[in-house]
């Protein structure tokens, strides 16, 4: 079974996650914080920004036609209204250098990470961050016009809301230490919440001092909890970068990525389940029909009782991230919105966390196993993105996760491709 040429197959990686000192983001200042919530800081992470060239060489050699990397904001505009050239040149020359190789570059705009200035400035709880995502849209879009297909505004969108869920989860079970700390799995990005409640307490006064912000509450990462308002403001930042693209240039494909959980129920847990497809998917429809893609990110399944989640009813072993392993999640979800998303579909992130390559390796043949059955139903499927190229700083957790399908030493910063970086690559026409 094997995808045609016009497929994109590729890996995937965050700026944040894998160029390392990137001084000018919130993360940066969140990591180095005397109570940091960060089990350990990003630093060098494993250098991506002055080896990129060697890491698309070694994705381009396992038979990979397509690479999915963000260009960071923080970097691009340091200061408020200030444009650093010399940055946006790197990432010319990142996607020049995908280009000379036959490689698709996917090109996200924001994940995650954030300017300094912008949370100073009430972050993505103020109306303001529309514009000014706007405005950076629209400077990068200048540069990269006619060589890039495929943009992503923001990595998954829906994930302010979903921290929200988690927040308000966490409140109501303060009193049970393990059970807190259990419900880091149930997100699909790296918390920690380990910390006891004098130590978190610490965190967010000193967070909020750091941005200058009165109220730890209004802090406004983007991943920290939203309200209604700030979840609406994500949807309009995105349609207003949309639109600031299409006038640069119309022909590049927009669409954004969110974090979608393949949503399952027993008898009594209909009403909990369909909500909770609601609230990570349907209730954005309205903003993203005008849109040429949607990409898709799904690790894992939640299943619905009477009384909610219930993950007492999965039956798979957990990854290192503590949520269940279940590769015909991400095959599920992409099913389930081809029903109601009319525009082509990506897999811009799926994989597993684990130390065991042999264990990847088969996760891998699942999910795309089952995604070839989309696209022979029917499914408008242009492409799948592994998460993750290279294992890598997974936020809070650190680089304890290993996602990567390529190890890399943080010593020497050697790289190791494992055997799931080769299989991944076999599924492709050559």
């Amino acid at each position: 079974m094997l995808f045609n040429k016009d497929f994109m197959l590729g890996a995937a990686t965050a700026a944040h996650q894998v160029e390392g000192n990137n001084v000018g983001s919130d993360y940066w200042i969140m990591e180095n914080l005397e109570h940091s919530v960060f089990v350990e800081k990003s630093g060098s992470a494993v250098d991506h920004y002055n080896r990129y060239e060697e890491d698309i060489d070694l994705l381009k050699k396992a038979g990979l036609n397509a690479y999915r990397f963000s260009i960071e904001w923080a970097r691009i505009e340091p200061v408020e209204g200030q444009w650093n050239e010399k940055e946006m040149e790197h990432y010319i020359k990142v996607i020049d250098y995908c280009l000379a190789n036959g490689i698709e570059p996917v090109v996200t705009y924001h994940h995650f990470s954030s300017p300094a200035w912008l949370i100073t400035k009430g972050g993505w709880e103020s109306p303001d961050v529309v514009r000014y995502f706007e405005r950076y849209a629209k400077y990068v879009t200048e540069h990269v016009a006619g060589k890039v297909k495929y943009v992503c505004t923001i990595n998954e969108a829906n994930m302010r809301l979903q921290m929200a869920f988690l927040i308000k989860d966490i409140t109501e079970r303060m009193s049970k230490q393990s059970e807190i700390q259990n419900q880091e799995g149930s997100v699909q990005v790296g918390v920690n919440l380990s910390q006891n409640q004098s130590q978190m307490m610490m965190s967010m006064m000193e967070t909020a001092k750091a941005f200058n912000i009165d109220d730890p509450r209004k802090v406004a990462n983007f991943v920290s909890q939203a309200s209604e308002e700030g979840d609406l403001l994500v949807m309009k930042a995105h349609n207003a970068a949309r639109n600031a693209i299409k006038a640069v240039d119309s022909s590049i494909q927009v669409g954004l990525t969110l974090s979608l959980h393949d949503i399952q129920c027993v008898d009594g847990g209909e009403e909990n389940a369909k909500k909770a497809w609601d609230d990570e998917f349907t209730h954005y429809l309205p903003y993203i029909e005008k849109d040429d893609f949607l990409g898709v990110q799904c690790y894992t399944r939640k299943i619905f009782d009477a009384n909610g989640a219930n993950s007492t009813l999965e039956t798979g072993p957990k990854t290192q991230m503590g949520y269940e392993d279940y590769p015909m999640g991400i095959v599920n979800v992409v099913r389930r919105c081809a029903e109601e998303f009319k525009g082509a579909i990506i897999v811009t992130e799926n994989g597993i966390a684990t130390s065991d390559d042999e264990r990847r390796c088969e996760f891998i043949k699942e999910a795309l196993t089952g995604l070839n059955d989309c696209i022979t139903e029917g499914i408008k499927l242009k492409g799948y993105f592994a998460w993750s190229l290279l294992d890598n700083f997974e936020w809070q957790k650190g680089f304890s996760m290993t996602f990567g399908l390529i190890s890399v030493d943080r010593n020497t910063m050697e790289r190791t491709p494992k055997n799931s970086l080769k299989v991944l690559g076999s599924f492709i026409e050559a």
